[in-house]
């Protein structure tokens, strides 16, 4: 499995700070402030957890982790999209908002490489600003069937928010 680049820039940091028990503050502090997701093991499909101080960040890092499994590299932003979504609670949000990414993937060849969200909690809504390019222009490896409901949750841990996702493979 491939990991971003920011999971090895933690990776090599958490081992630098780790020389001794004093250090494990600052080892955890620079965790919450580098770590945007990180997969998590599964037995058939692919899960991660995605995080962000606030919950649209945690929305915006989820897609990012979806993306980032298809293609590791950097992805250009030649194009720019916006749309909206609806949701029964901020599950159902969260599900509705990567599954629509995945349509825009399937029927527009429209991979992003960055997202802006906006969550309206009172309504279950979210707005969002897509930055990318053709998908047609990187040589994409694993590729995502569906998002699932399984083991799906988005919480508030602590000062930040969680999401996670297993995305069928």
């Amino acid at each position: 499995m491939r990991f971003s680049r920011t999971y090895k820039v933690v990776k090599i940091l958490s081992l630098i700070f780790d020389l001794t028990q004093y250090n494990n503050l600052y080892k955890i502090r620079l965790f919450n402030i580098l770590m945007k997701y990180k997969f998590l093991s599964h037995t058939a499909d692919v899960k991660f957890k995605a995080y962000g101080k606030t919950l649209n960040e945690s929305f915006e890092n989820s897609a990012l982790a979806m993306f980032n499994l298809m293609y590791n590299g950097k992805v250009k932003s030649i194009k720019k999209l916006d749309f909206s979504v609806k949701g029964k609670d901020i599950d159902n949000l969260l599900y509705n908002f990567l599954e629509e990414l995945l349509i825009l993937l399937d029927s527009k060849n429209f991979f992003i490489s960055r997202a802006k969200v906006k969550i309206d909690k009172k309504n279950m809504s979210l707005k969002t600003v897509l930055h990318g390019d053709k998908s047609s222009n990187y040589q994409l490896g694993l590729g995502v069937k569906a998002v699932t409901y399984n083991e799906m949750f988005v919480k508030k841990v602590s000062d930040k928010w969680v999401c996670q996702v297993v995305l069928d493979v």
